[in-house]
């Protein structure tokens, strides 16, 4: 009674597509067939290698063999190329696997009703289905593809990186092969005094100008929307458009030309300070200095977005709210505590614990106005302003320290991932709507 779903999954173990051919699904076998012939041609030679690669990363090295006069190139194992080819190889092997179990399922399933006596759908009707009550899936089918191979596969890569001794000067290739070296990396930036003492200081500061910068600019962008809102104020319009400009400009505009202006030199916010009589600060090359400006030109740039968000917000809060609570002889700080905040706290709670995660990673702030600096010089590649992701940036780049850098990525993303889990859960908006559902 069993007898073709059996026959029809056996056929599909054997090779991709027979089980199909079996039930009489030509074009489909013929399909799935093409594709194994594929993946066996390429996955054959190449799998053994990339398991091997990823392994041992390269036995012998590249060099220059000198045969006579002439420097003659000597073959050799390039440690990060083994790495990428080795997670691409893995990577089409997963996704042949997955295509091999689902061929396995369909001709068991079609098999299944010819043992029924139901009829097994030809071609037409299967792509009929996929292309109707599948739709979704496969169109998500190549973003997925894409995600796989520019977002996941990158991030892999970089996870490894932090178990090997990727850096310079000694395990740099193809002059040199790299190792794999376990927690090392990370055992190195919490123990060794140059570089725990550089990961403390700007993890610290990672902190404060995340926390710092997201309530400035979030109370900030709160207070200008309720004064815009006012029923005393006039030509709201003008105001809102002039309050956005700062936003509307690019941003590496802002602050490049906010880096001309707090010039220690020659810049015109010190030739003011001068005309008044007061001295110039160091507004770019003191460290504490270089926090506040930061801050300062941070809250210029991120003001008019949470001023935009809590507009929003202001407009839809019922109007009879706050008739009830005119009756009940409410103040306006009473009515602002009890029937304000709460409004814009429910609503933009989330997009709060986003811009406290953006702000981790806020590069370009950091980067385009101090690009970390002013130096400080115990620190180990790092300047008094850098953060975690900019210091990432410059051991990756500048410096050649990879495998730290990884290290600090890794870190840069548990912190981020679960601070906003967390929080997010925890916020009313998302109790509300797990409730709902």
């Amino acid at each position: 009674m069993n007898r073709h779903r059996s026959i029809a999954a056996i056929l599909s173990v054997l090779f991709m597509g027979l089980g199909q051919l079996y039930n009489r699904q030509f074009v489909k076998g013929l399909l799935l067939i093409a594709v194994n012939a594929t993946a066996l041609i390429y996955l054959v030679p190449n799998i053994g290698k990339a398991i091997w690669g990823v392994v041992t990363l390269g036995e012998k090295t590249q060099g220059l063999k000198k045969v006579g006069r002439i420097n003659v190139p000597v073959p050799g194992d390039h440690s990060i190329f083994l790495l990428i080819s080795g997670l691409i190889t893995i990577l089409i092997f997963a996704i042949f696997m997955t295509i091999y179990i689902m061929n396995i399922r369909d001709a068991y399933r079609n098999g299944s009703l010819r043992d029924k006596g139901m009829a097994v759908p030809d071609f037409k009707k299967t792509w009929a289905y996929v292309t109707d009550k599948n739709f979704p899936l496969l169109m998500l089918a190549i973003p997925a593809l894409g995600v796989l191979f520019l977002t996941i596969m990158p991030i892999v890569f970089m996870i490894m990186l932090a178990f090997t001794n990727y850096a310079s000067p000694n395990h740099i290739p193809p002059k040199a092969l790299v190792d794999w070296v376990g927690f090392e990396t990370f055992a190195n930036l919490l123990t060794l005094k140059t570089w725990s003492h550089t990961f403390i200081g700007v993890f610290t500061w990672t902190i404060v100008w995340a926390v710092i910068a997201t309530v400035t600019t979030y109370f900030g962008g709160m207070l200008v929307a309720l004064l815009i809102e006012s029923k005393g104020v006039r030509l709201k319009k003008l105001w809102r458009t002039l309050f956005i400009i700062p936003y509307a400009i690019p941003q590496l505009i802002s602050l490049l030309v906010m880096r001309n202006l707090f010039n220690g030199q020659f810049g015109p916010v010190n030739q003011y300070l001068g005309y008044f009589g007061l001295g110039k600060l160091p507004w770019l090359t003191d460290p504490f200095w270089a926090k506040v400006t930061v801050i300062l030109v941070n809250m210029w740039v991120g003001i008019p977005v949470s001023m935009v968000l809590i507009l929003g917000v202001l407009t839809a809060i019922p109007k009879d709210l706050y008739e009830a609570a005119d009756v009940d002889g409410a103040s306006g700080f009473q009515k602002f505590k009890i029937i304000t905040v709460p409004f814009i706290l429910f609503s933009t709670a989330p997009i709060l614990i986003m811009q406290f995660a953006g702000n981790i990673n806020n590069f370009n702030v950091i980067f385009l106005l101090t690009n970390g600096d002013p130096v400080k010089g115990d620190y180990q590649f790092a300047g008094s302003t850098d953060l975690l992701v900019t210091w990432l940036y410059k051991l990756t780049l500048n410096n050649s320290q990879f495998n730290m850098a990884s290290a600090i990525g890794i870190i840069i993303f548990l912190i981020v991932a679960s601070f906003s889990i967390w929080n997010y859960r925890r916020s009313r908006s998302f109790k509300e709507e797990d409730m709902i559902q």
